[in-house]
């Protein structure tokens, strides 16, 4: 178990997690990035990831990054060296060294990582439409009440 890369120093503290293809695949329940987030790690790297579990990671507050495997190379490569690879999410840049690799992201989700913002606060946001809608359809439809 200590020959485990993720039991080696610097990596057993690494918020980052370099991963293969269709990570995450059978892990569809929120329970597999719970467990991620649990250890420690706030962004997946990967070539290709589950649906499910891709979308469960934003709804947890985490990134999965999606880039093509000579990236990834490149990148497991350079951890190597046991030296910091750094994730901006503003900009959507990886920066090792001195190099750069850009990555994409939707605005919406990346807006929801930047401020802190899950399922429900963006209910919680649409309070006062809720609101009024359900005394709207008091009135309209009593026999619902």
């Amino acid at each position: 178990i200590d020959n485990f890369i993720l039991n080696q120093k610097p990596y057993d503290n690494s918020p980052i997690l370099l991963v293969g293809k269709n990570f995450g695949c059978g892990s569809s329940r929120e329970h597999a990035p719970w467990a991620l987030l649990d250890f420690g790690i706030k962004c997946i790297i990967g070539s290709s990831f589950a649906d499910i579990f891709y979308n469960n990671c934003f709804k947890n507050g985490m990134l999965p990054i999606i880039l093509d495997e000579k990236k990834i190379e490149e990148l497991t490569d350079y951890s190597i060296r046991k030296q910091n690879i750094e994730i901006n999410l503003t900009e959507q840049e990886i920066i090792f060294g001195n190099k750069k690799i850009n990555f994409k992201i939707d605005s919406f989700k990346k807006k929801c990582l930047l401020n802190g913002i899950d399922d429900i606060a963006l209910s919680l946001e649409k309070s006062k439409n809720i609101s009024s809608y359900e005394e709207k359809i008091k009135k309209d439809k009593p026999w619902l009440n």
